[in-house]
């Protein structure tokens, strides 16, 4: 098996894995173990708080002391194991606990398989920009046959889509001691200290206003992430309620509509250059903002039955919303950065978003749901529920147009830009 065969693998089962519960688990919660919205809504800010320090910790392990593949490999076996213990637990408060600790062990591998693949192709000679990304995007399609498969097989409701993820995890922590040596690059960190290797240093440019702004929208955007990831799927099952609907393909795989959304994605980064050179990085991500509006507006008016276009078209809408905002603002931080710190600026922007506003969305969404749209019979408001959220993204996205303040050029930055006022640690 070549290399970039071997890391394809890699790259497909990591986010299998990841498919074969996230978009479901709300059916699992709320249609067959009927617990509260509250509580769901901290199932979902695990994955923030995993992803607040448990990358940058496991980073200096593999930077200093593991096998980058060991350690990945390792990870996703102990996964695997929480993910079996998972249809045991009983009662909602030990499922956050469980979830957690999960989450505390994959969340750490999304950076761990980026840095294990860059790592395997530079030592095989090959170019990490060329080779990396047709790599990449079979990950979205393991995605995408994950949630197939959960549907398919008739999970969606059932604790077993979790043995479906623990398998395809403990395969690949096996399959990830196979990959070639990811040895320790200690020389390269060995005189930073804990702040330099955890990326604290780069807080330092939220002393700028323009770098804080985005910051702050990069937050906001991240709660408004997990809202479909959390209640999409539910919201489908939902429908099963009604005899209008119960026989409709929608309702019986809803998981299957809901990856148009990941199939969405793979397309819409293919249009991404053309939007930036077109209308700039500010412009693309007031796009991403409006298709917010459109993913959560759509949803408040479709059903399935005359109403699945809006569905499908909220599914779409969805490619955009997610890539353009999440893609274009990785690259305004690229060029809006000096590179002594452009990696550390990545980890917090990731950080903001799959963090602490991942956090926040999953939290205060769970919380607004169960006390202002369920009521006494546990029925949920969904077009209320929708039409909220819709809100939300508007507000922020009226707000980003007159609050941040960015030029467009068709020039590189670097180019457009004089180099001293580029941020840098000491200048920000």
């Amino acid at each position: 098996m070549n290399t970039k065969l071997r890391l394809t693998v890699l790259s497909f089962l990591q986010f299998f894995i990841w498919g074969s519960w996230l978009i479901t688990i709300g059916a699992y919660w709320f249609q067959t173990k009927q617990w509260s919205g509250a509580q769901f809504g901290a199932i979902f800010s695990t994955m923030g708080i995993a992803s607040i320090f448990m990358p940058s910790l496991m980073g200096i392990v593999a930077d200093k002391y593991v096998n980058a593949e060991k350690l990945y490999g390792v990870l996703h076996i102990l996964g695997g194991l929480v993910l079996c213990a998972i249809p045991q637990v009983t009662d909602p408060g030990t499922f956050f606990w469980v979830i957690l600790l999960n989450m505390i062990f994959y969340m750490p591998t999304l950076a761990l398989s980026i840095a294990v693949s860059y790592s395997i192709l530079k030592r095989q000679g090959l170019d990490v920009v060329k080779d990396y990304p047709p790599i990449r995007v079979w990950g979205t399609v393991g995605f995408i046959v994950a949630m197939w498969t959960v549907s398919l097989l008739g999970f969606e409701k059932s604790a077993s889509q979790f043995y479906v993820a623990a398998g395809a995890a403990i395969l690949l922590g096996i399959y990830s001691f196979t990959l070639p040596a990811c040895p320790p690059q200690s020389a390269s960190t060995s005189s930073q200290n804990l702040a330099e290797i955890l990326g604290l240093k780069s807080f330092a440019i939220l002393r700028d206003r323009k770098m804080l702004t985005f910051f702050l929208f990069a937050l906001l955007l991240g709660a408004a992430l997990q809202l479909t990831n959390a209640y999409g799927d539910t919201f489908l099952h939902d429908f099963d309620k009604s005899p209008a609907y119960q026989e409709t393909l929608t309702v019986k795989y809803p998981a299957i509509i809901m990856s148009i959304s990941q199939i969405s994605e793979t397309l819409f980064i293919l249009a991404i250059p053309f939007f930036l050179r077109r209308f700039g990085i500010k412009q693309v991500m007031l796009f991403s903002m409006i298709a917010w509006v459109l993913r959560f507006g759509l949803f408040a008016y479709g059903n399935p039955g005359q109403g699945l276009w809006m569905i499908i078209l909220s599914c779409i809408v969805y490619g955009m919303a997610f890539d353009f905002f999440n893609i274009s603002g990785s690259l305004f931080v690229e060029t809006q950065t000096q590179p002594s710190i452009r990696a550390s600026a990545q980890g917090l922007f990731m950080m903001m978003t799959n963090g602490f506003g991942a956090v926040l969305g999953s939290s205060l969404s769970g919380l607004i749901i169960q006390h202002y749209f369920t009521d006494a019979n546990g029925v949920k408001d969904w077009h209320s529920i929708w039409l909220t959220f819709a809100g939300y993204s508007l507000v922020i996205a009226v707000l980003f147009v007159f609050i941040f303040k960015h030029k467009h050029t068709t020039q590189p930055v670097e180019e457009a830009t004089p180099a001293n006022s580029l941020l840098s640690v000491e200048q920000a």
